[in-house]
């Protein structure tokens, strides 16, 4: 039995393919192995959207080859779809192929002949993804919860990103086909399912269907007991969709929306579809509803034009808000994007600074989130991982918790009472 192992960089959506695609290898004979033991095939699925993201790619990829220089290597994802020309001068690189083609990996890794293979999908970092092909794809490496792709793709072409040319043009499966993966997911007793994609909001544009439809439909499907909404735009994130999450009992009160820039400025220059005022109505509209419900909001800091007066007038706006906490992401250049040819740049030592400040006021959100949830009680979904003799879980609106390690906890859902915090930032719990 031949061993292979999978490192898997970026979104929820490449943990979701990655564990599609492993499941192909287990199912003709395969068997997985940790990414730091010897194997005899190393998969990375890559990630480009940051420099420092490519990085750990590389890192990874030299890694692999270290460990063993026989090994086949395959390198898949959105640094492969983009830039297969300077992935392919590795030496011991075997296998390259973009998103397009990466769900076909088994056929070129079964081919014993075959040796700096290069997929046909790939392309000039200038142009789009071509296909029109939606591949289904679930996570079920975990005990509890799983990553359920829903779509992919994007339409929105901002100035910063270059995932629109690495994934293509916005696509999703139908309704019927994801009720079925979920029914799948359910089969497997996990309880937890995250909706993932690119823009998922955008699910169903070009049918006769939307998200809101969707998420209806899943919210019958019998066995899946709690369903997180991963980042959904702004501008997609519509009422409907929050009075049907606040009255279900099954899609919890957890939000990621990306703010991206906190000036309606900024946001114009990265060719953003909404206005802050916007963003403000949405997360206002949720905490009427959801009063104890987590909304996360992605930031990039240092875009070219922010001025020292643009970026305080940002976080006072953030600081504002009844956000519970930040996803702060120093602007990154990427290659042949609308912003890279921007004037104005911002230091790179600015950026950072910008970045500390951001995070600080993060920690500071969260810790006062915290702080309102103390002493209430929550459902909590316990996790396999054990740390100190403890087991770890999420409740609903995705704070972290624990208690002492009980096997019979794992992908249980517990009603417990939220007591304090430790130094880590995870409360001790008492069961009601």
């Amino acid at each position: 039995m031949k061993k292979i192992a999978f490192q898997t960089f970026g979104c929820k959506l490449n943990f979701a393919e990655t564990s599609q695609i492993s499941r192909q290898f287990t199912d003709n004979g395969f068997e997985i192995t940790d990414f730091k033991e010897d194997a005899d095939v190393y998969v990375i699925n890559t990630c480009t959207v940051t420099s420092i993201a490519e990085k750990k790619c590389k890192t990874a990829i030299r890694s692999a080859i270290n460990r063993n220089p026989n090994a086949k290597i395959a390198v898949v994802g959105c640094f492969s779809q983009l830039k297969s020309e300077e992935l392919s001068q590795i030496e011991g690189v075997d296998i390259i192929l973009g998103n397009t083609e990466k769900h076909r990996l088994i056929n070129y890794v079964i081919n014993e002949d075959t040796k700096h293979v290069k997929g046909c999908s790939w392309c000039d970092v200038k142009e789009i993804a071509k296909t029109d092909e939606f591949v289904p794809s679930f996570s079920s490496d975990d005990r509890t919860r799983s990553f359920l792709k829903i779509q992919d793709g994007c339409d929105y072409f901002c100035t910063y990103c270059a995932i629109p040319m690495a994934r293509g043009r916005s696509r999703s499966d139908s309704i019927e086909n994801i009720v079925k993966s979920a029914e799948q997911i359910a089969a497997k007793g996990l309880k937890e399912v995250i909706l993932t994609g690119v823009n998922i909001g955008d699910f169903g544009k070009h049918c006769d269907h939307n998200f809101l439809d969707l998420i209806k439909e899943l919210d019958k499907v019998e066995g899946i007991e709690r369903y997180r909404i991963s980042s959904i735009e702004p501008d997609l994130l519509n009422n409907d969709i929050i009075n049907f999450a606040a009255t279900s009992q099954k899609f919890l009160p957890h939000f990621h929306i990306p703010l991206q820039a906190g000036t309606n400025k900024i946001l114009k220059l990265m060719k953003r579809k909404y206005v802050r005022e916007l963003f403000a109505e949405r997360v206002i509209s949720i905490k009427a509803l959801l009063p104890d419900c987590c909304i996360a909001a992605d930031v990039i800091t240092g875009f070219p034009g922010e001025s020292d007066d643009d970026f305080m007038d940002a976080y006072h706006f953030i600081e504002s808000l009844p956000l519970s906490y930040l996803h702060v992401f120093t602007y990154s250049e990427r290659p042949d994007t609308i912003a890279i040819n921007l004037a104005d740049k911002v230091p790179v030592h600015i950026r950072r600074e910008r970045s500390k400040k951001l995070q600080e006021l993060s920690d500071t959100k969260k810790e006062e989130f915290y702080m309102q949830n103390t002493g209430l009680t929550k459902k909590v979904l316990f996790e396999s991982d054990v740390k100190h003799n403890n087991i770890y879980g999420f409740t609903d609106n995705y704070i972290r918790v624990k208690t002492a390690y009980d096997p019979l906890l794992i992908n249980k859902v517990c009603d417990i009472k939220l007591l304090s915090l430790d130094k880590e930032g995870v409360f001790d719990v008492e069961f009601i």
